[in-house]
């Protein structure tokens, strides 16, 4: 499978959500060989999109010359795609917005009727195409905090998508926390054997790895005895 991994994180490869996601590419590869690439968001070169819409009444080309081309192409010659970020005021980092602001060339100013809302008529086809959301977040639990970035995700690849949230990230690089990281780590691994063999992560497992790892108070506790 050809995989490509979108980065969010401006901190690169020292992103709290990149351990998850390095665990979940890690499970994978023990199920079958996988071709993976991995893209920093932050250093490409990617203007933002200005909504003059020329993309989606010219067969898909942009005014801006700029990275974007070729990400598209890569996206389009993917299998899967692995949205990893942090969230950030509820949705994700700027460069990653950006990128994905940018994936307009891929519909055109067409639209029908799916359901019982209307989406944009492809340019291109990317039907073949799978994909994984991967975020972390700094609270305790989950609990209104990753609503608004899983409506975001959900809308915008409403089909064979896969959502993994986990509360409680910074623990991931924190040496001393390795105590409770490594089991969560395991989990991680044996969700992304599991996606690998049939798409699917089962609900026990799921449940185990989008739980935080500590109680809520502790980890709050730790977290706000460390504020200078």
């Amino acid at each position: 499978m050809k995989i490509l991994v979108i980065n969010g994180s401006p901190k690169r490869e020292k992103s709290d959500t990149m351990h998850i996601t390095h665990a979940f590419l890690e499970g994978m590869n023990a199920a079958a060989e996988n071709d993976v690439r991995v893209i920093h968001a932050v250093d490409q070169h990617i203007e933002y999109c200005t909504g003059c819409f020329s993309c989606m009444r010219n067969g898909g080309e942009c005014v801006h010359r700029d990275d974007m081309r070729g990400i598209l192409e890569e996206i389009l010659n993917s299998d899967l795609l692995i949205w990893s970020y942090p969230l950030y005021c509820y949705g994700m980092p700027a460069p990653l917005k950006a990128l994905l602001d940018r994936t307009l060339p891929l519909s055109s100013m067409a639209m029908h009727k799916v359901g019982d809302r209307y989406e944009h008529v492809g340019q291109r086809d990317f039907t073949h195409l799978r994909y994984v959301m991967i975020c972390g977040c700094g609270f305790p639990n989950s609990t209104h905090n990753f609503e608004p970035a899983i409506s975001q995700f959900k809308l915008c690849f409403p089909n064979n998508h896969t959502i993994i949230t986990v509360p409680e990230s910074p623990m991931f690089n924190a040496p001393e926390a390795v105590a409770v990281t490594e089991p969560r780590l395991k989990k991680i691994k044996e969700a992304g054997r599991q996606f690998a063999e049939s798409y699917t992560i089962s609900d026990d497992v799921m449940q185990a790895i989008t739980s935080p790892m500590i109680p809520e108070d502790q980890y709050a506790a730790i977290v706000n005895g460390t504020i200078r």
